[in-house]
């Protein structure tokens, strides 16, 4: 019915989902609360939408989320789902 590529795929989106949550949960429920309130009010234009107190807050919080890492982890997840495809 499917296909192991099909299944491929969805074991990388889950490895993918867990690595993001991983990441979320470095921060309190209170911040990621707030990250999602001002993301929400920048409406993706931190710049002009928030004041600076609210960007360097944001800043902050995206810091403690440390995306370098996930970056990372997320590119060989995806690296180990291409090489599934072949």
């Amino acid at each position: 019915m499917f296909s192991a590529v099909f299944w491929a795929r969805i074991l990388v989106l889950a490895q993918a989902a867990l690595i993001v949550r991983r990441h979320l949960k470095r921060l309190e429920t209170d911040e990621r609360r707030r990250l999602a309130s001002l993301v929400a009010k920048s409406k993706g234009r931190p710049g002009s939408k928030l004041t600076v107190n609210e960007r360097e807050e944001m800043l902050r919080l995206v810091r403690k989320l440390d995306l370098t890492t996930l970056g990372r982890d997320a590119a060989g997840v995806a690296r180990r789902g291409l090489t599934l495809r072949k």
